[in-house]
């Protein structure tokens, strides 16, 4: 496909409550009056950042997978967010990838945040994943992931570099400064999408979802602190020809993640 449709979902969410998250999810996607090919969640979009897994946590035959599962069938999009899944007791912040179809795939996060204490609490993930979808690569991943440039360095050809995120209204001149960044180094549209609103630790989330092209120019941004959803098409062309004529990521630096 040289375009890719995507509806980002800029939300509040209501404390570790999966049950009121989802119907609150399905009203906004049911309100996306145009066909889209992608909807992009926030981080833990049936709890909030919780540090309680051992409350909320559901496994991989668990409604919220379902939901996911149905909601993909019926819009004919594929769907991504984060959610606290439990496997082989273990924790992990997982992002998954569902597509109409019903298949899907899974991204644990690999960085997890130390400062609220996720590594005492969540397993961190080892590997990328890389999604293969309507002709398009993409490459997701989660909040503190986005801090660490080595991790997401295009060493694998993607097209699409997304972040879902709870981000905090304190650090999100970071945000901003780092998706940017992200986009232009990797030659690579890149989303993020942060929800709003506040927490059980009365931490305050501003959004600023935004999408990016690979020149760093903001294709498409949501409202400050609004519950919003914004649509934007991805043009294949666009990438393949710019990277075509600057060919920056030709000179890329050659290394392997142990």
């Amino acid at each position: 496909m040289k375009h890719l449709e995507v509806a980002i979902i800029q939300s509040n969410l209501v404390w570790e409550n999966p049950i009121q998250n989802r119907l609150d999810f399905s009203r906004k996607i049911e309100e996306i009056d145009k066909q889209v090919d992608l909807i992009v969640l926030p981080e833990m979009f049936t709890t909030g950042f919780t540090m309680n897994p051992n409350i909320v946590a559901e496994n991989m035959t668990g409604n919220t997978v379902d939901w996911m599962k149905q909601m993909a069938e019926e819009t004919q999009a594929a769907i991504m967010g984060s959610l606290v899944i439990s496997e082989n007791n273990d924790f992990f912040n997982r992002l998954l990838f569902v597509e109409p179809s019903g298949t899907f795939h899974i991204y644990d996060k690999r960085h997890t945040f130390t400062l609220a204490g996720e590594h005492l609490v969540y397993s961190a993930g080892k590997k990328h994943t890389l999604v293969e979808y309507k002709g398009w690569h993409i490459l997701p991943l989660i909040c503190y992931d986005l801090r660490f440039p080595v991790w997401s360095r295009n060493t694998m050809d993607y097209d699409l570099l997304i972040y879902v995120a709870n981000w905090p209204r304190t650090r999100i001149a970071a945000w901003d400064a780092l998706l940017k960044a992200r986009a232009i180094e990797n030659m690579s549209y890149c989303i993020g999408v942060n929800r709003v609103g506040l927490d059980a630790n009365n931490l305050e989330y501003p959004g600023h979802s935004a999408v990016y092209d690979l020149f760093g120019n903001v294709t498409g941004s949501c409202t400050d602190e609004k519950e919003e959803t914004v649509l934007v098409t991805l043009s294949k062309d666009h990438l393949k020809n710019y990277r075509q004529k600057l060919q920056f990521l030709k000179d890329r630096d050659k290394f392997s993640l142990k």
